[in-house]
């Protein structure tokens, strides 16, 4: 099993790398999987590599949450409060089979207007959309997922759906 601690040195690593890789897919191995490219918005990529504060959010709330352009503008606004909060926001997807984290304005609006079309991506869909070249909005197991795959250890999600039996007596823990 690969360590958190092997991984943040990878990522810094690629950052150092003299070709210029950011925003460009970057092959990452996580635990033993099986490497995927993960494009990595350039912003978010220099606040992890200078350690800075950086927030995934899940993208399921986009597509399947509201209507467009409700749904753009809502993403916007909680973007923008989590810049206001000093760390860099990272919403995450999957477009034409890439997983992104930190999608860009354009990226952000093209989920958005895409609404239901795209697939509700839970951890277990990722392979699934990424093979196909599918588009998926990630809900929070995706997304928690992609966002460890890079060294984000914190998100915002809109909500976590259902109770499941016995749901009242855990504890969510989030990374």
């Amino acid at each position: 099993m690969t360590s958190s601690a092997a991984l943040r040195i990878n990522n810094i690593r690629r950052h150092f790398d003299s070709d210029n890789t950011v925003n460009k897919p970057t092959e990452v191995n996580a635990a033993g999987a099986s490497s995927i490219n993960v494009k990595v918005a350039s912003e978010v990529s220099e606040a992890l590599s200078l350690g800075r504060a950086v927030v995934a959010l899940e993208s399921t709330i986009i597509s399947h949450g509201m209507p467009y352009p409700q749904n753009l503008q809502t993403a916007k606004e909680v973007e923008g409060i989590v810049k206001k909060n000093g760390a860099v926001p990272a919403t995450i997807a999957i477009l034409d089979g890439v997983p992104i984290v930190g999608l860009s304005g354009e990226e952000l609006e093209r989920l958005a207007t895409l609404g239901p079309r795209a697939q509700k991506t839970a951890r277990r869909d990722i392979a699934y959309v990424v093979a196909r070249g599918g588009n998926g909005a990630t809900t929070v197991s995706a997304t928690m997922f992609l966002a460890s795959m890079v060294g984000i250890h914190v998100f915002v999600t809109g909500g976590i759906g259902g109770v499941h039996r016995h749901g009242e007596y855990r504890i969510l823990l989030v990374f």
